[in-house]
Order: C-alpha cells, then structure tokens, then sequence
C-alpha cells in the first residue's frame, strides 16, 4: 500500500512537505487489518515518530503491473549533495500581471550529464 502525504497525517512533521513533492509516499506493508476502515502498515525507521495505524482514505493500493516498471536515475551527488545542471535553452517567456507589478516568468530546459 501507499500513504497519502498531507499535513493532516502528520507526516508533514516526519517529510517536508513542499509543493512538488510526491502525493503517496512508501511501498508499505499491511501487518493488520485493526477494523473495516484501519490498517495498521510496517513503517520505515524515519517514519517511527508516525503511528502505524491509518484509515483506508489515507491509504492507495498498490497494483503490480509488469509493463509499468520504473528504473530509479542514478544521480552523481558532490559532497554537498548538489549536482550540476547546465540550461540549455528558454523555450517561453511570458509576463503576469500581479496587481501593480509585472513578472517576467521563464521556462527554461535543463540538462543533467547529457539527460535532457
């Protein structure tokens, strides 16, 4: 099973919650069924200040499927756990309006060791 990440579970406390980040976190394991509606789930030790028990809502079944395979990218960290990214070129630029000002927004491609 998967876990939903909101500020409600509390898990915002354990993750940062930041607006790009993942909606359900984990792969996780059910040790028990407590009621119809709670689970309790096997939770990773930097997850341990969690309660293991969640209702089904927060809750998202994970259905293997051979074709839908996702290989994780290596990434190359330097010590300070940064990585060098080079822009390669802008491909829009647009400007909003915010009461008073004008903001100039840029969408820029990057590239990552030759990854676009």
């Amino acid at each position: 099973m998967f876990l939903k990440v909101t500020p409600t579970t509390e898990i915002g406390k354990a993750i940062k919650l930041k607006k790009l980040n993942l909606r359900y976190i984990g792969l996780f394991e059910v040790l028990k069924q407590i009621r119809p509606v709670a689970y309790q789930m096997a939770l990773p030790p930097h997850l341990s200040n969690l309660h293991g028990v969640f209702h089904v809502s927060q809750l998202c079944k994970n259905t293997p499927n051979a074709s839908h395979v996702l290989e994780p990218e290596s990434v190359q960290l330097k010590k300070n756990r940064t990585f060098q990214v080079t822009p390669v070129r802008i491909d829009d630029i647009s400007v909003k309006k915010l009461c008073e000002k004008e903001v100039l927004l840029v969408k820029v491609a990057w590239s990552r060791e030759g990854i676009e």
